[in-house]
């Protein structure tokens, strides 16, 4: 009795191309899973701050504006 074939990519390369090989989707913001926990914890500190800030610069401009006009 013979052998039987072991392996052949015959084909596979036509498949594959048919309806396109496409690159995996990059997302806006990659998962913070399995990052240091220390680290996420004073980013969310840090956010926090910014955020504050932030408001606080946009009410000086608000009331600037208004006392101007």
């Amino acid at each position: 009795m013979a052998k039987s074939k072991n392996h052949t990519n015959h084909n596979q390369n036509k498949k594959a191309h048919r309806n396109g090989i496409k690159k995996p989707k990059s997302h806006r913001y990659p998962s913070l899973k399995g990052v240091d926990p220390k680290f996420l914890r004073n980013q969310r500190f840090a956010k926090r701050g910014t955020f504050l800030l932030k408001t606080k610069e946009k009410a000086a401009a608000k009331a600037a504006i208004k006392a101007s006009a």
